[in-house]
């Protein structure tokens, strides 16, 4: 049986602005106002695992045992078929530099690997998120959610964050940074997820 949600706060465990505001648009509608890990002054928990689950779990019960509060956490990435579904569970880590995440380098270095490869056109590939939602007594709640999609070359839009300038969602002709926010939340991997932790913890 899953646990229901009844609080009317709830932290995000994350200190990327984008992301809270994207989940702070979701949570809206249903009365709940969110926090972000940055406000409590959080650190960030060392992501030691090789699954999305798996480092969502060590975000999301950090940030519940810090503060009291009932944490999400989320952990996504972007899968790439022909680079064995690379860098999926390490997106983040191919955009670190020493000043920061460098996300154009990053799909820069896809699309060179890709070349590389000779990767026959379409590239398909898949954004994952897998959410978890912690409570300060150690309970969890899990859900993953996907949207397909193609590579495309050169980078497309200025929206959103992360790979969304080169992933071309299944059945639209633009990019996910081609998008507003509005239509990106209701279609993507992370609005996926979402979907079914409302359904789960607040239906």
């Amino acid at each position: 049986m899953t646990r229901k949600f009844t609080e009317s706060r709830i932290l995000i465990a994350t200190h990327n602005a984008g992301k809270l505001e994207e989940m702070g648009q979701l949570f809206a509608p249903h009365g709940v106002s969110v926090v972000g890990a940055a406000e409590k002054d959080l650190p960030e928990p060392e992501e030691t695992e090789t699954t999305f689950v798996g480092n969502a779990r060590i975000k999301a019960h950090a940030a519940a045992k810090a503060t009291g509060l009932p944490a999400l956490a989320d952990d996504s990435g972007i899968e790439v078929e022909a680079l064995n579904n690379a860098p999926g569970v390490y997106t983040a880590d191919w955009a670190e530099t020493e000043n920061g995440r460098d996300f154009v380098r990053a799909m820069t270095k896809t699309r060179a690997l890709l070349e590389e490869k000779n990767a026959p056109h379409p590239r398909r590939a898949r954004f994952c998120a897998t959410l978890v939602l912690a409570w300060p007594d150690g309970h969890d709640e899990v859900f993953a959610g996907k949207v397909n999609g193609t590579l495309v070359w050169p980078m497309r839009g200025k929206q959103g964050h992360g790979y969304d300038p080169m992933f071309q969602p299944d059945g639209y002709d633009v990019t996910f940074a081609e998008m507003d926010a509005e239509q990106k939340n209701r279609i993507s991997h992370r609005a996926d997820a979402f979907e079914k932790l409302i359904a789960g913890c607040f239906g």
